[in-house]
């Protein structure tokens, strides 16, 4: 007997993209098994079976190097999003190029990878991406609390009382969103400095909460994501990373 998969699962194996993000595809019927339209919690054999994704074909039986887990530590500049697709702009795929490579193996991508959640367009720093669907979904599900730190600018130092708000959490948007760690702050000339770890994130959730106690947020840059950390890599540069440096 044929070892069968959930079929969002297989997507997420073949670095199309997340679990999660493969349940929505199969929902809004951009999803084919065999031809047929897929259906949410149908399984399938990763060895035989065509699954087409937004009218792509997708084959499991891959060559080796294609199916390869990979994981890719990008410093992402200002301008581009974080997206697997350039329909809205400049992807962050973009950047991938042997050129842009920091360390010994400098490569061209064959592999299909995707951004591990996202970074807004207008901030910039540390983008994880992969073709690891189950790293993925561990990363971005809310309940598994993965931490990201990010280094935020201000025109003006935190308050005592904008800091309690900020660490117990607000409603944004009709949402409660949890609070942020306050881990460093410090002023450089008229501009505060400030380092916040947050383990929900949700769209423009810093930005938006400082917004709402009257803080602009002039820059923001994300230095870790769990484990992993952005160092001194340079802007718009990547490089390959292990695994076990993520989680």
């Amino acid at each position: 007997m044929p070892e069968l998969v959930r079929l969002q699962k297989h997507i997420a194996d073949l670095g199309i993209c997340s679990r999660r993000k493969a349940e929505v595809l199969i929902a809004d019927g951009k999803v084919t098994v065999n031809g047929n339209p897929a259906e949410l919690g149908m399984k399938v054999d990763p060895a035989e079976d065509v699954v087409e994704v937004e009218g792509k074909k997708n084959k499991h039986n891959q060559p080796t190097d294609y199916n390869q887990k990979m994981y890719i530590l990008l410093n992402k500049p200002i301008g581009y999003i974080s997206s697997a697709s350039s329909k809205q702009g400049d992807s962050v795929l973009d950047l991938l190029t042997k050129e842009n490579c920091v360390g010994r193996d400098k490569r061209d991508i064959k592999n299909r990878v995707y951004p591990v959640g996202r970074l807004d367009k207008d901030s910039e720093g540390l983008v994880l991406l992969t073709n690891d669907g189950e790293l993925t979904n561990e990363l971005t599900h809310p309940r598994y609390e993965h931490e990201k730190e990010y280094e935020i600018v201000i025109e003006k130092s935190l308050s005592r009382d904008t800091k309690k708000v900020l660490e117990t959490g607000m409603n944004i948007d009709d949402d409660f969103v949890q609070g942020i760690i306050i881990k460093k702050e410090f002023n450089k000339g008229r501009r505060t400095i400030v380092t916040v770890i947050l383990k929900e994130g949700k769209n423009r959730q810093i930005r938006k909460m400082f917004g709402n106690l009257g803080y602009h947020v002039q820059s923001l840059k994300r230095t870790r994501i769990n484990k992993l950390k952005l160092g001194v890599l340079p802007i718009g540069k990547w490089k390959l990373v292990k695994k076990e440096n993520i989680v």
